[in-house]
Parts: structure tokens; sequence; C-alpha cells
């Protein structure tokens, strides 16, 4: 059984892993190299006080829209195994880029996490690999089959996307929750490491009420944590976690220690 989330930690460390094989030229990443590079990355976190983390292909693009392929997910299988072996690793979750939610779904329930993210689950959106639509009845299905107590974390108006002409912000967070059955809700801003607008996150909270998780996805940082977790009960951390602010280098333990102290005093 998956491990679940614990109430009191606020915050959800990002594992970047490097390119999967088949990505680059030549065979793609080597996997001794991604694997050390997501175990090392792990314990900062830990050391730093962030006990669950999310493992992400993010260094895979250009992404397939939808089946990031065989090779990808038996890389992933692997570093989450070895992610969820490093001490102190209480939870942790899987996004396949770009929406590969049956991929995650698999991966989650070989290595018994607890949950995915999923970054178009219901509606649509205009992103780089083209119109991308959301498969809550496929996800759900495939849920139910192989892995039913790992949640389902989807995207509102994800990043690195423009929603379809007409869908407002509450319409589709509703619309996620109530007709998509997502257990909670991502807020993020334009890109990776932009911070969402707190009216925005404010507008999300009051579509769906106060018993649906809001996470925050992107951009949290020392400035505005007490702005974003005004009305979000998690954030995920990625670049600000990183040495120099840098979504490039490796995570700091310190910096991590600072956040968590940022989100404890809000």
């Amino acid at each position: 059984m998956p491990s679940p989330l614990d109430p009191k930690e606020r915050l959800i460390g990002v594992l970047h892993l490097l390119p999967t094989p088949g990505v680059l030229a030549g065979g793609g990443g080597a996997m001794e190299a991604l694997l050390a590079h997501a175990i090392q990355d792990a314990e900062a976190y830990v050391a730093g006080g962030i006990s669950t983390l999310v493992v992400e292909n993010y260094h895979d693009a250009p992404f397939f829209k939808d089946d990031a392929g065989p090779a990808t997910h038996a890389a992933m299988t692997v570093a989450a195994s070895r992610v969820l072996a490093v001490p102190g690793v209480q939870g942790l979750g899987i996004n396949v880029l770009r929406n590969d939610a049956e991929g995650a779904l698999g991966i989650a329930a070989a290595v018994g996490a607890s949950f995915v993210r999923i970054n178009v689950h219901t509606g649509s959106m205009y992103t780089d690999q083209g119109l991308i639509e959301g498969q809550a009845a496929r996800t759900i299905r495939t849920r139910a089959g192989l892995c039913p107590a790992v949640e389902i974390f989807a995207d509102v108006h994800v990043k690195h996307a423009t929603p379809v002409a007409g869908e407002v912000l509450e319409d589709a967070a509703r619309d996620a929750v109530h007709r998509g059955r997502a257990d909670g809700l991502i807020v993020s801003g334009v890109a990776t490491g932009a911070a969402p607008d707190p009216e925005r996150v404010e507008r999300v909270r009051r579509a769906v009420g106060t018993d649906v998780p809001i996470l925050i996805g992107s951009g949290f940082s020392l400035g505005n944590a007490a702005s974003l977790l005004a009305h979000a009960d998690r954030a995920i951390v990625g670049t600000a976690a990183k040495e120099g602010g840098d979504v490039l280098a490796p995570v700091c333990a310190e910096r991590v220690r600072e956040l968590v102290a940022a989100a404890q005093q809000v």
C-alpha cells in the first residue's frame, strides 16, 4: 500500500531526472548517472527536511504528448524504487511528462508510490506538443485496476500551456474534481520556476472549497511562501531548492531547510 502523505508536511520536493535512455543521441542518458543524480537530490531534500518527493522526467524534452514509451517507463521505475529506498523518504509521486497518465499509474503501482501528477486530466490545453486532451475516464479506470489507493493530483490550466478559448479557471477546477474525480488540484505559473498569481490560487480554492487539497505547482520561494500558502495546502518545490536557484543545478540541503522553515511559519 502507498504511504499516505503527512498532513503536517507542506512541501514536496521534485526530482528532475537526467535524460532517460533513448532521449539523446548515442543511447540516451546513462542509467548510472541518472540514478546517482536522483539519489543525491533525494538525500539533499531529506537532509533539509522534506520527506515526500516526486520523480519527473524533466530533462526528456521534447516530450511525447502522451505515451512516453517503454524505455522511459523502465528508467523511471528503477529510479523511483531507488529513491524510495533512500533513508527518510516517506512518500513518492510520479509525473511522466508530458501527459502520460497511464504510464505514471503503472510506475506508481510497481513501486508503491503515493500519488501521480497529471498535467491535463480534464479539458484541453494547447501546448508545445500540440493540443492535449484530458483522458480522465481512462485514467480513473486504469487506477481502479492497478492502484486504487494512489491519489491523482491534477493541474488546473497547467504551465507551458494555454487553455482553449472560453474556458474559465473556476470551471476547469470544478470539472477536474467533480467530473474527473481528481483527489487534489495543482496551480502553477506560466512556466517552470514561475509562481502563480496568489489571486488565481484563491479563485481555485473558492471554486472547490476547503475539502479539496490544493498544491502550488511552480515558483514557490522564500519571498512568496506566505502569499501562496494562504490558500494552498502544499507546494511542490524544485527550482528554489537548487544551488543558486538554478533549475539545472543539484538540490541544496540548506536552501531546502530555508524553504521548509518559511512554509512552517505560514
